[in-house]
């Protein structure tokens, strides 16, 4: 299901002029974990970060510690993960952060 904060995200970013992201990538092989957006080529990814004042899933225990495995394990595996909030994308951070994270990698050969 996506969300408005992601809908917001994807937007500005076409909007900036980066490519059209995947959506829900599997992270790490033989694990139902997805990126919000991802561009492959690059490994790099971005996670929105909903529900953050709403006692929401990303800051109660178990939703929090089963954010940082996924995380963790998508580091592990070679991506790149960005995520951002509500507020990320409205003080333009989001968008500034991104940039910065595209023009230091390199897209990978196409095999």
């Amino acid at each position: 299901m996506t969300s408005p904060l992601e809908e917001t995200f994807l937007l500005m970013a076409l909007a900036d002029g980066f490519p059209m992201p995947d959506r829900e990538v599997l992270l790490v092989p033989g694990r139902r974990w997805r990126a919000d957006f991802a561009w492959p080529d690059r490994r790099l990814c971005v996670e929105i970060e909903g529900g953050i004042w709403t006692n929401g899933r990303h800051t109660r225990g178990g939703g929090y510690r089963m954010d940082c495995q996924k995380y963790n394990e998508a580091m592990l595996n070679g991506w790149r993960l960005l995520r951002f909030t509500g507020e990320d994308l409205s003080s333009g951070y989001a968008m500034t952060t991104l940039r910065r994270a595209w023009d230091d990698t390199t897209p990978l050969p196409v095999r």
